[in-house]
């Protein structure tokens, strides 16, 4: 598609789900180059430049197009951008500032203006908001599903973009008229209650209707108009006006309703009285003898009973809905505390449980360490009354050595002779005496922290220390196969492995490797 000079053209998948969102709610603009991205595609022109105002959203649409110009801050130029947006539902909802205070400026409303969702905000503020040019690619029977069918619908004749605005308190999308901000419906019921708010407070705040100049002092029931002290005596001098019925203030305070006479945008002098049924809106007089000649009018005191009711129809088909959703919000908060309650039943219970096997570990802990001291020591006991054993028999041995030795070389054959009888005796005690030229014990200690240990505290506890070690001597094999094997035949048999005192190992793992050998021809 050819592009115009100077013109962007953006093509937006949808945000990734890692992704972090990229625009930027504060601000209320997006960032283009965030948007770039996160899958953003610039198919020609220029990559806009960081810092340009965008439309803001604090929901970011699925697939887009988004047409930008080189408008620079749209703040200062007031240019509106063109861009191609599929509408979103309503965000979040900021808040109410009541029935009588602008949410932006929170102030009392000035020339206020319902929006379609039905947020009422002053002119003036709606005024300074950005707008911008949106083209809804999302309805009818479009397919919008791959690039070319979205590409298929961006024909020239088709690019009637819509000026709107984005509402200050729910950021839904506000299709402005031809006439702009200025064109939006005024809110006469918030004009009546900011007039009863300001008649509570003394008349603080309002001015004549007439001058525009001095504060008000009375009410003329007759012209619903708010006149100053001035204006009220001109009033009553004139003929036309001299029978007017004359209000204080103060006496209007108990009022429900003191609105001005509303008067047609197209006609100021005249009121509007009478309802075009064809153009389905009021009408003054002047409409009916002209605009409005050959439609169908009657006075408004007329169809409102009609008009009424089918409003009362389509809010009785709403009010359900509105207690649906809030019995469902009400579930839902319900279900939140819930939740949130067993939760923290839960997370007592991981805690109690987590805290009660940490102390059946660590008093399990606490006895393995005691039992591997006590192997310590009783194996360090045994070593030393071995070691003692020896010494002292080596001692005994080196003394009969020693003695023998200088009786030899040293003595007479006469002494040799008389001591003889005690050296042979001596001599034959030691050499019959048995000792093992090995340590009685070993080094062998081994943890096994797969092997279970029982219950400890009523936990199921791992891990035990043993000192057994196989003594290939004292082992055992068992099986029937030992009697009946045959060459080149799978035999099956057990080995029962035991330690140096003959003792069970009672648990396997260890590897073992076979020889088998022929009992008459070992050598094979």
């Amino acid at each position: 598609m050819p592009l115009t000079p100077g013109l962007t053209l953006f093509l937006f998948r949808g945000p990734s789900p890692q992704a972090a969102p990229p625009w930027r709610g504060q601000e209320k603009m997006w960032n283009f180059q965030s948007l770039l991205d996160a899958g953003g595609v610039a198919l020609g022109g220029r990559r806009a430049r960081s810092g340009e105002h965008r439309p803001s959203r604090t929901n970011c649409p699925g697939p887009f197009l988004i047409l930008s110009t080189n408008v620079g801050n749209m703040a200062e130029n007031r240019k509106p951008l063109l861009g191609f947006v599929g509408k979103l539902p309503s965000g979040t909802t900021l808040g109410n500032s009541g029935k009588t205070h602008c949410p932006l400026c929170m102030g009392l409303f000035k020339a206020p203006r319902l929006l379609p969702c039905l947020h009422t905000v002053c002119t003036t503020c709606l005024e300074q908001l950005e707008p911008f040019s949106v083209v809804d690619i999302r309805g009818g029977e479009s397919d919008t599903s791959s690039e070319g069918s979205l590409f298929q619908e961006l024909k020239p004749r088709t690019l009637q973009p819509q000026i709107g605005i984005l509402c200050p308190v729910c950021d839904a999308q506000v299709d402005l008229p031809m006439g702009g901000v200025k064109a939006l419906t005024i809110d006469h019921l918030a004009m009546n209650d900011v007039m009863l708010e300001s008649l509570r407070g003394e008349g603080q705040g309002l001015v004549c209707d007439l001058c525009s100049d001095r504060e008000v002092e009375k009410r003329c029931q007759t012209c619903k108009a708010n006149l100053c002290h001035f204006c009220c005596q001109a009033h009553r001098r004139q003929k036309k006006t001299t029978y007017h019925t004359m209000v204080d203030l103060k006496d209007l305070k108990g009022c429900s309703r003191i609105g001005k006479p509303i008067l047609c945008p197209a006609h100021p002098a005249e009121e509007l009285r009478l309802f075009c049924e064809l153009c389905d809106r009021p009408v003054c007089r002047d409409c009916v003898v002209g605009e409005h000649r050959e439609h169908p009018c009657d006075f408004t005191s007329n169809v409102i009973h009609k008009h009424g009711d089918s409003v009362r129809e389509l809010l009785k088909g709403t009010q359900p809905h509105v207690q649906a959703l809030e019995e469902a919000l009400a579930q839902i908060k319900g279900t939140n505390s819930a939740l949130q309650a067993r939760v923290e039943a839960v997370a007592n219970d991981v805690r109690s449980f987590s805290e009660g096997y940490i102390k059946a570990i660590e008093e399990h802990r606490d006895k393995l360490l005691q039992q591997l001291e006590d192997i310590r020591v009783q194996k360090e006991n045994s070593l030393q009354l071995q070691k003692a054993q020896l010494e002292q028999l080596l001692e005994d041995m080196r003394t009969g050595v020693e003695f023998t030795e200088h009786l030899l070389t040293s003595g007479s054959d006469l002494e040799i002779l008389i001591t003889k009888g005690v050296v042979v005796e001596r001599l034959t005690k030691l050499n019959k005496v048995e000792y093992s030229a090995h340590p009685g014990v070993t080094e062998k200690i081994a943890f096994s922290p797969k092997e279970k240990a029982g219950l400890c505290r009523g936990y199921e506890v791992y891990g035990a220390i043993s000192t057994k070690e196989v003594d290939p001597a004292k082992c055992v094999l068992q099986g029937e196969d030992l009697y009946r094997a045959r060459e080149k035949q799978t035999a099956f048999f057990t080995l029962l492995c035991k330690d140096a005192a003959g003792e069970n190992m009672g648990k396997g793992g260890d590897n073992i490797q076979v020889a088998v050998v022929p009992k008459d021809k070992k050598d094979r």
